[in-house]
């Protein structure tokens, strides 16, 4: 007769029968000599754990068959399981519970009790008797071999446990501490628990230990390989390589080759370069030997994906035929002849030549005239793709020539990207804001720019990226800017100039009117009203509300009116006629907010009218001069820069040079404090242009003679009095017609550029060409009937044609701008 186990003694007068409240356990199988966490939250089990604790502590403890039943019946409880104390119990706010078990006992459930709140059963213990065999001694010895084998792989195992498990003499007790202490599958745990046989348990238990041996061998040696190829700051892929790992473990990574397959099946297909295609099938056999997600693979592949990427052959059909390009140009833009017969100049080119090379254009003008939208219109008119790159603020060389692949996030640079992005190799390319560049430590973009416009150069265009050639020479480069002086000389060397100066204020009203009011109508949902703009309306918001050499703000203006109007529409459902006159103008936008240039009132002394340029188009500049009792101090003021300061120094010493010719006091840079001041003088002013004018300015205030005020008057001066060329010509001339300015004093190597001028402001005003100064008071200072501007007979002081000197000058003039 075997004694029954303590555990399983009850008090009571049932005391034969042994019944103890259940425990339904998933994921976990506790063994006897096992001390085990356990979080219970099924109300079934909280209330058998508090059964268990207002008894005896003890509950029976038994898993599931399977972890996702909730609500487990008889048939889903394993028969065999342990009998365990609780130790410890704690309430959670959220209303489970943690309960700390110790098992004590196996034991066989002999039926299921009836009871609404909690499972609870009559068990029978299960007791091992027998004695161990030699061939149980020995397997219990392989055991506690095999589990110190593990626990030096393992350092999560303390050395406290296996000197524990070392010390255990009984095999069941040895069978069931080892099994706790595996995270083995849940059924060989069961087996592990129910097998009756002592033998076969330690020989699973042999068999388990071993194999986990292995698989943590093996994903050791996956996770070193894994760590091997990753970079550090790659860790949030750990867990897919781990995955891959095992895949390419297993034979069963398909998907890399399918994607190698499928790369070698386009490289095959695309057309390049012979030098592309070689650094590509080099590039190709490297990436087949990598690891498919190593980062030095990643670069492989990208690098590869961008060279099959690009347009090598690809072209677009180009149109040549000269009178539908001449057709779209002239629909899309009003003016600008010359850049459009530049175009059509190269398209007739092209057709008699199968094989030309791109111009290289600059399209240089003031803000608004239309040098992006003129490149668009190209691209239309030629039948090519359109790809514009900004250049405004560009101030890294990479950014044009790309970054070289041994940096992290290396790409080409723009210029490619563009290409890429275009599709063919023969786009229009327009590099916007060429003059905004600049550098600091990274390079100079502009010296980057040298190889891509130069055409003898840029058919072999090396991308630091690519690090081979790409032929540019198909691409029609168009860059625009709004200055010259700030574009580096070299790069100007590059592309041809051309000048889209500002409009008359007749081509920004025609432009308005074919162009401008018919767009904003349509975009302010105005179709089918009749809304009109008078002349009157339209040349009010040209002088008196923008002050621009393009139409940029005049478009803007007319895009209030339009919404005002719209609004007016949708009060009064009725209005479907509505004029806009400069009445209207003034109501709808406000009072004027420029003041138009206008010719002074009266002639007056010492007061000019010069003229001057802006990014905006020209100026009338008003220069006054005002002569009183000093010690000869010249006071110049009105924000002047240093040239035009030196202009008015020189102007006095020619003055006083001539004086007596003039029948000027000799001694007036003694007697005498000179004044002269420009006007706006919060608006800085600079240039040699206004020499003329200041010298006139002084002169008419020491003589004492008026000036003509509808007399402008532009160009430099030299100590001798000769006039020198100036720039902007054609801006100046416009702003003195628009003020009302019946004749202008140019020099005469200035006469070349008239030519630029409309023919319909040369109808109205008069140019009047000189070589010299004295020529300038001429025609400038107005001389009373009988009286003479200069001295008869005067010797004192040769003219400037009469000096050896002189003549040198003449045959090579300084470069003035």
């Amino acid at each position: 007769m075997i004694n029954l186990p303590k555990i399983f003694k009850q008090d009571g007068p049932d005391s034969s029968r042994i019944i103890f409240p259940l425990l339904p356990l998933r994921d976990i199988v506790v063994f006897p000599h096992m001390v085990a966490p356990l979080f219970v939250g099924r109300s079934k089990s909280v209330n058998a754990l508090a059964n268990a604790m207002n008894n005896d502590k003890r509950v029976f403890l038994s898993t599931q068959k399977k972890a996702g039943v909730d609500n487990p019946r008889e048939r889903d409880i394993s028969m065999i399981g342990t009998l365990g104390t609780v130790l410890q119990l704690l309430r959670l706010p959220d209303g489970t519970v943690k309960a700390l078990i110790e098992g004590k006992a196996r034991g066989r459930i002999l039926r299921f009790i009836r009871n609404e709140n909690f499972f609870q059963v009559e068990i029978e213990p299960i007791i091992y008797s027998e004695k161990p065999s030699a061939e149980a001694l020995a397997l219990a010895r392989a055991v506690i071999e095999s589990f110190e084998q593990y626990a030096k792989l393992n350092k999560g195992i303390s050395r406290e446990l296996v000197n524990n498990v070392m010390a255990i003499s009984n095999p069941t007790q040895l069978v069931d501490t080892v099994s706790a202490h595996f995270s083995f599958k849940i059924e060989d745990k069961q087996q592990l628990l129910e097998n009756p046989s002592l033998e076969k348990r330690l020989s699973n238990l042999l068999r388990l230990v071993k194999l986990e041996i292995e698989v943590f061998r093996m994903d050791q040696k996956i996770k070193g390989r894994v760590k091997d190829q990753m970079e550090k700051t790659q860790k949030n892929y750990y867990l897919n390589e781990q995955m891959r790992a095992i895949k390419k473990e297993m034979g069963t990574d398909e998907e890399g080759q399918n994607d190698l397959q499928e790369l070698e099946k386009r490289i095959k297909r695309k057309r390049m370069s012979k030098e592309a295609a070689k650094k590509v099938r080099h590039e190709f056999k490297k990436l087949k030997l990598m690891t498919p997600m190593s980062a030095e693979a990643t670069v492989v592949r990208n690098y590869i994906e961008w060279i099959i990427c690009l347009p090598w052959y690809d072209k677009s059909k180009v149109n040549t035929d000269i009178t539908d390009a001449e057709t779209i140009l002239d629909e899309d833009h009003y003016g600008l002849e010359k850049p459009k017969e530049r175009i059509v100049e190269y398209l007739a080119v092209q057709a008699l030549i199968k094989k030309v090379r791109g111009p290289i254009l600059c399209f240089v003008g003031p803000p608004g005239v239309g040098k992006t939208s003129l490149a668009k219109s190209v691209a239309r008119a030629t039948g090519r793709k359109f790809v514009r790159l900004s250049l405004g603020g560009v101030r890294d060389e990479a950014e044009i020539r790309g970054h070289r692949r041994t940096y992290i996030g290396a790409m080409p640079g723009k210029v490619i990207q563009s290409l890429k992005k275009a599709g063919v190799n023969n786009p229009v390319f327009c590099l916007d804001e060429v003059d905004k560049m600049s550098m600091d430590f990274r390079g100079d973009p502009s010296a980057a720019l040298l190889e891509v416009l130069d055409p003898e150069q840029n058919y072999s265009f090396n991308d630091h990226y690519l690090d081979i050639d790409y032929d540019l020479t198909d691409i029609l480069f168009i860059t625009t800017a709004n200055t010259l002086p700030t574009i580096p000389l070299p790069l100007q060397d590059r592309m041809e100039i051309i000048r889209l100066s500002g409009y008359t204020e007749y081509e920004k009203y025609r432009i308005a009117k074919e162009f401008l009011i018919s767009k904003q109508i349509r975009l302010n949902g105005l179709e089918g009203k009749e809304v009109g703009f008078s002349k009157n309306s339209v040349f009010q918001m040209i002088r008196h509300y923008t002050r621009e050499a393009g139409v940029r703000n005049l478009e803007r203006e007319i895009a209030s009116i339009c919404r005002k109007v719209a609004r007016e529409v949708v009060k009064d459902k009725d209005l479907n006629i509505f004029k806009v006159t400069a009445k209207t103008v003034q109501k709808f936008l406000g009072p004027p907010r420029h003041r138009h240039g206008q010719v002074e009132e009266k002639d007056q002394i010492g007061i000019v009218t010069g003229l001057a340029w802006t990014q905006v188009g020209g100026e009338l500049l008003c220069i006054e001069t005002l002569t009183m009792p000093g010690k000869g101090e010249l006071i110049i003021t009105g924000k002047l820069g240093d040239v035009m300061k030196e202009s008015a120094q020189a102007a006095v010493s020619y003055a006083r040079s001539r004086s007596e010719r003039l029948m000027i006091d000799p001694e007036f840079y003694k007697k005498y404090d000179i004044h002269i001041h420009v006007p706006e003088g919060a608006i800085p002013k600079d240039g040699p242009s206004a020499g003329i004018t200041i010298c006139t300015s002084i002169v008419s205030a020491l003589t004492r003679k008026a000036v003509h005020r509808d007399i402008a008057m532009t160009g430099e001066i030299t100590l001798r009095g000769r006039v020198l060329p100036i720039g902007g010509l054609k801006e100046k001339v416009l702003a003195a017609h628009r003020g009302g300015i019946k004749q202008i004093i140019i020099s005469k190597e200035n006469e070349k550029d008239i030519k630029d001028i409309p023919a319909s402001v040369l109808k109205q005003v008069k140019m009047t060409i000189v070589e010299h100064m004295d020529e300038v008071l001429e025609y400038a200072l107005i001389v009373n009937k009988g009286d003479s501007l200069f001295k008869e007979n005067d010797n004192s002081i040769m003219p400037f044609e009469m000096i050896p000197e002189a003549k040198e000058d003449r045959e090579q003039p300084a470069s003035i701008n």
